[in-house]
């Protein structure tokens, strides 16, 4: 339930998943051995046939949640029916913690600065501080 990397973009519909890709290729530089399975959990909106394809490229296994409001799925139904999908969709909620907290306690609702770089820096020290409260929770350490 820790927050690994973070990142602002502009919403168009197509950053997020291109600014998923960067952090995938973030967190592959930090595997020592090539072999260890990555898996992603996404919501719906990186249910697309590019983001999906592009994961299994990077040999990344796409735990997206299914989008089949009206259109069929481009998460495939071997990995949709799988274990291992099913725990991360559960754990899915962890990250939306962090967005809560953030929104609540870090005052990210409505942000107070204005500019890409600016918001992107208070959102990365948000969740910076997210991870210490949560580390302080995970050792059961109270002050």
């Amino acid at each position: 339930g820790l927050v690994v990397n973070a990142r602002v973009t502009r919403a168009d519909g197509h950053a997020e998943r291109e600014a998923a890709k960067i952090m995938i290729h973030d967190a592959q530089q930090t595997v020592e051995d090539p072999n260890v399975e990555i898996t992603l959990g996404a919501d719906k909106g990186y249910d697309a046939q590019e983001f999906i394809e592009a994961c299994q490229q990077m040999k990344v296994i796409p735990h997206v949640a299914q989008n089949t409001s009206g259109r069929r799925s481009a998460v495939p139904d071997t990995i949709a029916s799988s274990v291992g999908y099913a725990i991360s969709q559960q754990k899915r909620k962890l990250i939306e913690q962090g967005f809560g907290w953030a929104k609540t306690v870090g005052r990210m609702r409505q942000v107070m600065v204005r500019g890409l770089k600016k918001v992107d820096q208070m959102f990365v020290l948000n969740m910076a501080a997210y991870n210490l409260v949560r580390m302080r929770s995970l050792g059961q350490i109270r002050l």
